[in-house]
């Protein structure tokens, strides 16, 4: 009888040591589960952020933000440069039409470098330069999460402004130019607002084509070196508003053909000179309105010239099924930066100096390239 307690003693014993062994196992296990937890997670990130609307030099800060976990087919990318556009300005003030719900962080476009990715993520690297793809809001910050259909790889040999900056401004002009009139070699658009990037961009692509263009600057100290540099781009022809207060402008045009197509930035009295150039039947699109002013037209232009007057807004062709299809566009533009045939003046400013490069993107320290946040 005390042999059968002695083996019965035993046996608990080893069944307790099995529990221990067990508990012990699960305990590791757990262990394992949470440091496999922390390190599907994002770094740390600094982020400008701002609360609410309004000025965007008083309303944003630089904040810390914790990291986030990636899923499995999330991309954690680190920024490496990221744009300040007029749009970006606008959503801060409150007054563009779709912007992010407050608390909010800055930027709508930029490049970055792949830092970490998820467990069914395929055809990325660490290393790999991708941008946000269609644009998204959020790229003023060192460390973004999203899944990987947010993302759209691209050459790495390309000048990183270029590459922060390409689904903004080359995009709408290169959409613009294909999208409201089949031109041909040997047509002719014209423009105001030539000088920005988007007017650049359509002075070069127009080239391409062999798109004869004709453009309009505001007038200002130092036009004659400007109305140069435009024509190194291959602008045609380059008038100052003030040259156009002419009774015929069309008897400007010399041996260019009239216009078919016009792009219009401004508005107001600069958007009249647009259309006094337009041939019979011609088009033109608006995209901007820098001036704050409404388009006036007159009655003979609808009747006597039947002109049609259209919009473009880059953001609302984006969420169309155009999406996909715009990779292909974007990767387009940035071969031709990299042949040397696209090129616009940006600046390059550290993110530590964020504030300063806000200032001058708001015009607070005069004239300046556009500013480009690198991380």
């Amino acid at each position: 009888m005390a042999t059968v307690r002695l083996a019965a003693i035993k046996a608990l014993n080893g069944s307790s040591r099995l529990r221990n062994l067990s508990c012990s196992l699960n305990h590791r296990c757990k262990a394992l589960s949470i440091r496999a937890f922390s390190a599907a997670m994002s770094p740390p990130s600094k982020a400008v952020v701002y609360d609410l609307h309004g000025p965007p030099d008083t309303v944003t800060r630089i904040i810390e933000r914790p990291p986030v976990e990636l899923k499995e087919n999330d991309v954690c990318v680190k920024m490496l440069a990221a744009p300040i556009n007029p749009s970006d300005i606008n959503r801060i003030e409150g007054v563009y039409p779709v912007r992010p719900q407050v608390p909010a962080v800055g930027g709508y476009e930029g490049v970055g470098e792949v830092y970490s990715m998820g467990s069914s993520v395929k055809g990325l690297s660490p290393g790999d330069w991708v941008i946000p793809l269609p644009t998204s809001s959020g790229t003023w910050q060192t460390y973004i999460v999203k899944e990987q259909s947010a993302w759209h790889k691209i050459n790495k040999d390309t000048p990183l402004e270029y590459a922060a900056t390409v689904t903004v401004n080359p995009l709408t002009a290169l959409r613009m130019l294909e999208d409201f009139v089949n031109l041909n070699s040997g047509d002719a658009i014209v423009q105001n607002g030539a000088t920005s990037i988007v007017g650049q961009c359509i002075i070069q692509l127009a080239r391409i084509r062999g798109i004869h263009s004709v453009n309009i600057i505001r007038d200002r100290a130092g036009s004659d070196e400007v109305k140069e540099k435009l024509k190194k781009l291959g602008a045609d022809v380059v008038y100052t508003e003030s040259q156009l207060e002419v009774k015929n402008v069309k008897g400007l045009l010399a041996n260019i053909p009239e216009p078919a197509l016009g792009f219009n930035c401004v508005g107001g009295n600069s958007a009249s000179l647009v259309l006094k150039f337009l041939r019979q039947g011609g088009t033109m699109v608006t995209y901007g309105g820098m001036a704050k002013k409404p388009i006036t037209v007159s009655t003979s232009s609808f009747i006597f010239k039947d002109l049609s007057l259209r919009g473009f807004w880059l953001q609302k062709w984006m969420n169309s099924d155009k999406a996909e299809e715009c990779r292909s566009m974007v990767d387009y533009l940035l071969d031709l930066v990299r042949e040397g045939k696209l090129k616009y003046e940006m600046e390059l400013s550290p993110f530590n100096e964020f504030h300063t490069a806000l200032d001058k993107a708001l015009g607070k320290l005069g004239s300046q390239p556009k500013q480009i946040i690198q991380f």
